[in-house]
């Protein structure tokens, strides 16, 4: 919390994230004034939560190949435009089911699209000696709200209606929004010139599924033991090969490996 722009940003981002999940229990308590169908009802929850199945991979492709900080500063407006809309849509009466569905749709599109580019930039923000402690603090700023969310959004739509819940949410926007834009420490990190199918690609290949390391070792005969043989296929994931040790090499009778963590070594 030291780190100004970490700091401005992760009060910032509490707060609409509170906003955020106010606005799912006021969307949730409109479409019951609307409809008595439970299967309608339920599709409120499901506007909100399909973006993340449907989304996620091409937002994480698209945080690496465009300005970081420019995709959430437009997505953040895009929700808050999102937002202030279903609020004055609900003051006026003309809110319905349509409508509502929609808004949500796409309010969960916008904060689908810019949850991956906040999360990369906090290397940049906090350094690498600080990260951990920042990822922890990220992870209270988003898990947080999912507890006191709720409580709030359920007395202010007593108290004042939904549609206060979607002007409240709009309003917590503009706290990202406003630190997003105006902050501007050292250059700007330079988008990649992939588009955003090859950085799909790209990222199904090398980091999701990565090829296998096999490696094959021969351990000779040892008094009354018989000669192994055992084959390693890592994945890429499990602790690299032993630099010390060659592909295919016989290991003789006093000899072995030892794997410490992501490290290997030979005894």
């Amino acid at each position: 919390m030291r780190v100004k722009l970490f700091r401005a940003l992760w009060i910032a981002s509490l707060a609409s994230n509170i906003g955020t999940v106010m606005h799912t229990v006021g969307a949730s308590w409109a479409m019951t004034s609307l409809t008595t169908s439970p299967a309608v009802v339920s599709l409120a929850q499901a506007a909100w939560t399909v973006p993340g199945f449907l989304f996620a991979i091409p937002a994480g492709a698209l945080t690496d190949i465009v300005d970081r900080r420019s995709l959430i500063t437009i997505t953040q407006l895009v929700g808050l435009v999102i937002a202030a809309a279903m609020g004055v849509l609900q003051v006026m009466g003309n809110l319905g089911v349509g409508p509502l569905l929609i808004g949500t749709f796409l309010l969960s599109v916008a904060l689908t699209l810019s949850g991956p580019a906040w999360t990369a930039m906090l290397p940049d923000m906090v350094g690498p000696d600080d990260l951990p402690q920042a990822i922890g603090l990220n992870s209270v700023s988003y898990n947080g709200p999912q507890s006191l969310g709720p409580a709030l959004g359920g007395l202010l739509v007593a108290a004042a209606g939904a549609q206060a819940v979607f002007f409240v949410n709009a309003a917590s926007f503009l706290g990202i929004v406003w630190v997003a834009h105006s902050y501007r420490r050292g250059p700007r990190v330079r988008p990649s010139d992939e588009r955003l199918v090859e950085a799909m690609s790209t990222g199904a290949t090398d980091v999701a599924c990565p090829l296998a390391s096999i490696v094959t070792n021969y351990f000779p005969a040892r008094g009354n033991m018989p000669p192994v043989k055992y084959t390693w296929s890592d994945g890429g994931i499990l602790p690299t090969f032993p630099k010390e040790l060659d592909l295919g090499r016989e290991l003789n009778e006093e000899a072995g490996t030892l794997i410490f963590g992501s490290k290997a070594t030979v005894l």
